[in-house]
């Protein structure tokens, strides 16, 4: 039995990233699973799911850049920015009508490149320990600090204009950790004078996992072992901005073991993506020197796990081990 990977999920709508996580617990009778970015219930799409050891690999995926397919709707604002939350304003249909497709293009340039963000009221964000749905939902108010989120690129899929209260907007968005497709919505909406509230949105891509190559939960309770491994993907597969390396049996025994090894008893395969330029937004530094690292073991090439090099780039210290000697890659 498989106990440590990532498996690609398409979530469905309705559902909680927990309950997902819930789920994958029951079918696989695992307690150690873990999702790696939290999907609204009504969102539907990409939710990677780590178990077993790979859960440990969740807080480096920082770097992961994430795709969206949104759908709007001029007119109406909502306290949730979203269809399932309580109109709060709406717009005159008149004004909703006259919205010109120059008006919808000129209103998303904005939101190309570095944005700053100020989180919904409801969501999980957590401001002095609480969540901000929780205080939403008790009726207090809060400062909500902005953050900073990157937009790399977005397209205007589809627009039916002129259709009253049901004048619509679809739009495909890539965009780093942390963004709120919901907030992109009332923003646009407020721009174009109208209001607008998000009413379907799917998670197109999530790093290295697509939507195309994603199971539903049921498809995941269905499978057979062999199946389960075909789709299972490795702790390491979605560190590609990581460097890479490879060290004999002797070394890689001592990494496993705590101690650092000397750079230059390390085969370097590939730098670190983020060594020497910067990204969108601000990275931990660690970033810049940190590998995953393989060792050719005598059952074959295995992974390691992660590891940083010192400042003075002489060894490289072992962060986060997960060979103990029987895992598959």
């Amino acid at each position: 039995m498989i106990n440590d990977g990532i498996i690609n999920i398409n979530k469905g709508q309705n559902m909680t990233s927990h309950d997902v996580v819930g789920r994958v617990r029951k079918i696989l009778n695992m307690k150690k699973v873990g999702h790696t970015g939290t999907l609204d219930p009504m969102a539907t799409g990409v939710l990677p799911i780590c178990i077993g050891r790979a859960t440990r690999i969740i807080e480096y995926l920082d770097l992961d850049l994430k795709g969206y397919l949104c759908t709007m709707k001029l007119g109406i604002d909502t306290d949730t920015m979203d269809a399932w939350g309580n109109e709060i304003a709406r717009a005159d249909e008149a004004a909703v009508n006259a919205v010109s497709e120059d008006d919808v293009t000129e209103a998303f340039m904005d939101f190309i490149g570095p944005v700053s963000q100020i989180p919904p009221a409801y969501s999980a964000i957590k401001v002095n320990g609480k969540r901000l749905y929780d205080y939403a939902r008790s009726g207090q108010e809060v400062d909500v600090p902005s953050r900073d989120v990157y937009i790399t690129n977005l397209d205007i899929e589809e627009m039916h204009l002129n259709e009253g209260y049901d004048t619509s907007i679809t739009f495909y968005v890539e965009c780093t950790k942390g963004t709120y497709i919901r907030s992109i919505c009332h923003d646009a909406g407020e721009l174009m004078g109208v209001h607008g509230m998000m009413t379907a949105l799917e998670r197109t891509d999530s790093g290295v996992f697509s939507v195309e190559n994603a199971v539903t939960l049921d498809e995941l309770a269905a499978m057979k072992e062999d199946e389960l491994e075909e789709i299972i993907h490795p702790a390491y597969a979605p560190l590609i901005h990581f460097g890479e390396i490879e060290v004999n049996e002797y070394d890689a025994m001592r990494l496993v073991n705590g101690l650092p090894v000397w750079v230059s008893h390390c085969n370097m395969l590939r730098r670190p993506e983020y060594e020497m330029k910067s990204f969108l937004i601000d990275l931990r530094e660690e970033y810049r020197r940190a590998y995953n690292v393989f060792g050719l073991m005598e059952e074959g090439r295995k992974f390691i796990g992660v590891v940083f090099t010192d400042d003075t780039v002489e060894n490289v210290t072992p962060v986060k081990i997960f060979y103990d000697g029987g895992q598959k890659d």
